[in-house]
């Protein structure tokens, strides 16, 4: 019994075959563009875009756009070529247990739920906020209380109550949960709808912002080198080649997702073609909306707005501020951040019940998670376990708690799929390859030296707690995992 012993690919690739008694094959390759939208374009780049210009870049946040987009681009064509080969769900944790062993897979596969699991969490606590915000500012009533949208541990500044639990938080869990286990094509529609309307939004904004562009704002491009401290006391390098790097940092998290779209390989009618379309087409349309997108913010308001008025609202009150007469766009930002929030839900929960679903077959989780619904065919176990770990988190739990852990969970992830290319490459030099990622080793070398950068970026405190994360699973798979593995624990 060994914990390096490789999934062999045929094995793999038989499973991809058996679809008869499986998931589902329903998804196209637009179908897996709109999950990726969905998942990308969320409140990433209503919020950070203001965030990383008021701290890090000034104007020049487009060119941190561009440099954080390069990072998940690199990975990106390692994701395509892995989930065309490999079209299994399951994502990074399918690719490393066919290169790096039944050990790596496990801990990614355990890291993952840092991505999905608490990721879909910390997104459905900040809905519940925006839909308090939505109620007040668009439909003009009052807000659901305070009491029953916040967590025990949240007491009003103003009038001293406290959380009891965040219903409107558990409350889009739910839903978005009843809609994974009703079926993917049902899913995917309804995140279609959602990434038309919210990408109309951003498109309204850049058209109609993109007159009142005042060039004063965007000189110099980008600003000399200083210091700026936050109203927290912390300092931020600003300007310069660092305040770009540290813009890319912050950007970061509006890319995070669209690596949910592998998890969704096994549903995928032609998953060697729609596979490599859906992860680098919904890449590149979500880099060119948000560079746009941060051109038209930069160049509408000023730096300063960003740092006092704005703040997490900056859009609007930039709407509001600069863009007379177009008071209604500020009112359809709220709507487009509370979809984008949606969405995001939508495919994180995806993502991690897909994870679950692969980890269930191959015997590291109980069995449970790998059994499909007799009419739907979708891991409906799975579904209900995730709503239940989500949901006590999203009602229960401050949204700030986890930080930036989701981050560096998604960015280790990257790693260990651009080395998986490396590994595959030399351990099976005549696999079919529908997609090949280019120029290998220099591309995913590359990926690994950027990914592990950005790493470096979050700081030693984000460092700590993916090792505290990862040692839990490590002793949960010693306990359970390695005893229940189909692989290690074949039937006689």
């Amino acid at each position: 019994m060994s914990i390096w012993k490789r999934k062999p690919l045929e094995q793999l690739l038989n499973e991809a075959a058996d679809s008869e008694k499986g998931l589902k094959r329903t998804l196209t390759a637009w179908s897996l563009i709109a999950l990726g939208i969905g998942a990308i374009i969320g409140a990433g780049l209503f919020v950070r875009t203001a965030m990383a210009a008021s701290q890090n870049a000034g104007p020049s946040v487009t060119i941190a756009f561009v440099v954080a987009a390069i990072g998940c681009a690199l990975a990106g064509l390692c994701y395509a070529e892995l989930s065309s080969s490999i079209p299994i769900s399951g994502s990074a944790y399918t690719y490393t247990y066919a290169t790096m062993g039944e050990f790596v897979a496990w801990i990614i596969g355990w890291d993952l739920i840092l991505e999905y699991a608490v990721g879909a969490a910390t997104v459905g606590i900040a809905w519940s906020e925006y839909l308090n915000n939505f109620l007040v500012n668009v439909v003009h009533i009052s807000p659901i209380p305070f009491e029953f949208s916040h967590s025990p541990f949240q007491t009003d500044p103003i009038t001293g109550v406290s959380g009891i639990i965040n219903l409107p938080a558990l409350f889009i869990v739910g839903i978005i949960s009843l809609l994974l286990i009703k079926g993917i094509q049902e899913s995917a529609f309804v995140n279609g709808i959602i990434v038309i309307v919210k990408v109309t939004i951003v498109i309204l904004i850049i058209v109609i912002g993109w007159n009142f562009i005042n060039p004063v704002n965007h000189t110099p491009y980008i600003p000399a080198p200083s210091v700026f401290t936050d109203e927290h006391g912390i300092d931020h390098n600003y300007g310069g080649i660092m305040g770009i790097l540290g813009a890319a940092g912050t950007v970061f998290f509006a890319f995070i997702g669209f690596d949910a779209v592998s998890t969704a390989a096994q549903e995928t009618k032609n998953p060697k073609r729609s596979m490599p379309i859906g992860i680098l087409g919904s890449l590149a349309i979500c880099t060119l909306l948000y560079i746009l997108f941060a051109h038209v913010l930069t160049g509408v308001a000023t730096v300063e707005d960003f740092r006092t008025g704005g703040k997490e609202a900056s859009v609007a009150f930039a709407i509001n501020k600069y863009m007379i007469g177009y008071s209604w766009l500020g009112q359809l930002v709220t709507v487009a951040i509370l979809f984008g929030f949606t969405s995001v839900i939508l495919v994180m929960l995806l993502g991690q019940s897909r994870v679950f679903y692969s980890m269930g077959k191959d015997g590291l989780l109980p069995k449970m998670f790998s059994d499909l619904h007799s009419k739907f065919k979708t891991p409906y176990k799975a579904n209900i376990v995730i709503f239940i770990i989500v949901g006590l988190f999203a009602g229960f739990v401050p949204g700030d708690i986890v930080g930036d852990m989701t981050s560096i969970g998604t960015l280790f992830a990257f790693v260990l799929v651009c080395i998986s290319v490396i590994i595959l490459r030399k351990k099976e030099p005549n696999m079919t390859r529908e997609f090949r990622t280019p120029w290998v080793p220099f591309v995913p070398i590359l990926g690994v030296l950027v990914c592990l950068s950005m790493m470096y970026g979050l700081g030693w405190p984000n460092w700590l707690r993916l090792f505290a994360w990862m040692g839990i699973g490590v002793v949960i798979y010693f306990i359970y995992g390695r005893k229940n593995s189909v692989l290690n624990n074949p039937k006689e």
